[in-house]
């Protein structure tokens, strides 16, 4: 076998300790931008050394002393102070932070969580500093430029340091409030990994691992969080499904995918997560969705899905987080029952600036068309779906069900 090489290393490293190590220099500096950049320097420093010299013995060890450095450096040459001498921590047996009681990545994701951080930006930050996701990205999640993001990140990050936010783990009362935007980015991150076809994609296969793992921790950090293990629930089923995504490089709509491609295991944790979820008390947004996802993998154990059951749960996931994408999966969801005025009324309700570049939006505005016979607008809208998607495979997709609309 040989030897994997110094850039397949480097990525491994990236994946596994960028979280970790900005976390790290963080604690030490009060800065993040600066914890950022100087752990990004760290990496780019790698790069050279060890395609030059080989690869260490103990990468993270090595990146921990280069980010060291590199803060070192940046403090020196911003002229500016930290809340701990950077020397403090350097020879910190670097199995630490693993071992803490707390994971510590996802104390980072608690302290962006932050009262003091526009509420907005919680889950974005959490994404980019944390999860090492860039802002170009991030902002395809939440439907904004990405000048917009880079921006907005980059003042909450100064908000951050001159607010003197340290890293401090919340106190118990506190998890509570700064649970939500948490959760909400660990679905993101799970989000951005799985897009319908990038299967190969080494980045996305981290992130969604790595989603996933963190709602591991949450749910024995936090386990009388209904929603934990909601979210938990709702990776697991999406997961669950995985295979039957993609066959043969084409994409498959999940009412025609082969159950038989689908995880059993997962589904089953799945299901277990749910009824935990459910035993806790309370109902949130990923327990709905949770439950949504559910009656659909319900379909590899025979069980048709229900519509109406389907509609029950999205008006009460309107009612508790009408987010764009409820909406237009709700309105999806009436178009299949043929109740086109209220799959209507839902598409209306999404205001344009958040319409115009969301494809399932003009997918779905597509389907009420052609099911209203309005065969104009339906490929219109076809076609701005297409226009708007990234992955070749569900292209090929939309072009297909083109075909049936000659015009």
């Amino acid at each position: 076998m040989s030897s994997p090489s110094a850039d397949q290393v480097l990525a491994d490293a990236h994946r596994a300790f960028f979280g970790r190590l900005v976390g790290w220099v963080f604690r030490m500096s009060g800065d993040l931008q600066l914890a950022e950049d100087a752990v990004a320097a760290a990496f780019a420093a790698a790069v050279t050394a060890w395609r030059e010299r080989g690869i260490p013995d103990a990468p993270e060890a090595w990146l921990r002393v280069a980010a060291r450095n590199q803060a070192r450096t940046l403090v020196s040459r911003r002229a500016r102070t930290v809340s701990v001498p950077l020397d403090v921590l350097v020879d910190e047996p670097s199995d630490r932070m693993a071992d803490a009681p707390f994971d510590d990545r996802l104390a980072l994701m608690f302290v962006c969580a932050h009262p003091a951080i526009d509420p907005r930006l919680h889950a974005p930050l959490m994404l980019q500093a944390v999860l090492g996701v860039d802002a170009a990205r991030i902002a395809g999640v939440y439907l904004v430029p990405p000048a917009t993001m880079a921006q907005r990140l980059s003042r909450a990050k100064t908000k951050i340091r001159d607010a003197g936010i340290g890293f401090r783990l919340p106190e118990v009362d506190e998890f509570a409030f700064r649970l939500a935007p948490v959760l909400q980015a660990v679905y993101a991150a799970y989000g951005v990994g799985a897009p319908a076809a990038d299967v190969a994609d080494e980045r996305g296969t981290a992130l969604r691992a790595e989603a996933l793992r963190l709602s591991a921790v949450l749910t024995e950090t936090l386990p009388g969080h209904g929603e934990v293990w909601g979210l938990r629930a709702l990776l697991l089923h999406a997961e669950s499904r995985r295979p039957g995504r993609v066959v043969a490089g084409e994409f498959v709509p999940l009412p025609l995918q082969d159950t038989a491609l689908w995880s059993a295991a997962l589904r089953a944790e799945a299901d277990d997560c749910l009824r935990w979820a459910r035993r806790r008390g309370s109902i949130g947004r990923f327990q709905l969705e949770a439950a949504i996802s559910a009656i659909h993998s319900a379909r590899a154990d025979g069980v048709a899905v229900d519509p109406q059951d389907l509609l029950t749960l999205y008006e009460g996931l309107l009612r508790i987080a009408p987010s764009v994408g409820a909406l237009v999966a709700a309105a999806a969801a009436h178009v299949a029952v043929g109740d086109l005025d209220r799959a209507d009324q839902l598409l209306a309700s999404v205001a344009p600036e958040a319409a115009r570049d969301h494809q399932p939006y003009w997918v779905c505005r597509s389907e009420l068309a052609a099911a209203r016979g309005d065969v104009d607008d339906a490929l219109r809208s076809l076609d701005r779906a297409i226009g708007l998607t990234q992955d070749p495979a569900v292209r090929r997709h939309l072009i297909g069900r083109r075909r049936p609309h000659p015009g």
